[in-house]
């Protein structure tokens, strides 16, 4: 099932997720999963957290489809172990429909999290997918990208956020 993204003003944009107890979801789980998934695709995403579909639990999915071929990335709890480098790039959001932004990320990053089955992985992201990791646990620690853009940057982009917002569901 398609969920509703949340948008940019949303009060669970803005909160901490809470740690996600496997046990306690791993019922409800799969079809969570699957409905994050279909959400994701649906919206031609590579990322979705759970607080974009209304939920505040430390929860994401990614496919950055590394060489064209899907490679689904379950993030139960994560949490970021090593970055290193700069590198600024366009980056948007699907709770931010619309709006694009030079944003500084590392250039690599290690991440840590349980996956669909409560079983621990590690893994170290570059390009995109160090940058989704980054976005993801953004998102999971109450930030959107635009909080990421300094004041001159964020002024410059309300008057544009101000308008979108008209368009949003």
């Amino acid at each position: 099932m398609i969920r509703r993204i949340t948008k940019h003003g949303e009060t669970v944009l803005k909160k901490t997720s809470a740690a996600v107890d496997y046990q306690a979801v791993r019922a409800e789980l799969p079809k969570l999963l699957a409905d994050m998934w279909e959400t994701m695709h649906a919206a031609n995403g590579v990322g979705l957290a759970a607080p974009q579909v209304g939920l505040a639990m430390r929860l994401a999915v990614i496919d950055v489809k590394p060489e064209g071929r899907s490679e689904p990335l379950v993030l139960i709890n994560p949490e970021i172990l090593e970055r290193e480098g700069a590198v600024t790039d366009e980056e948007g959001c699907l709770s931010v429909p619309g709006l694009y932004a030079r944003v500084s990320r590392h250039r690599r990053v290690r991440v840590r999290a349980l996956d669909e089955n409560g079983q621990p992985w590690e893994r170290t992201g570059t390009g995109l997918l160090a940058r989704a990791f980054e976005h993801e646990v953004d998102h999971l620690d109450g930030k959107l990208f635009i909080d990421h853009l300094d004041l001159v940057r964020r002024l410059k982009v309300a008057g544009v956020l101000k308008d979108l917002k008209k368009t949003w569901d």
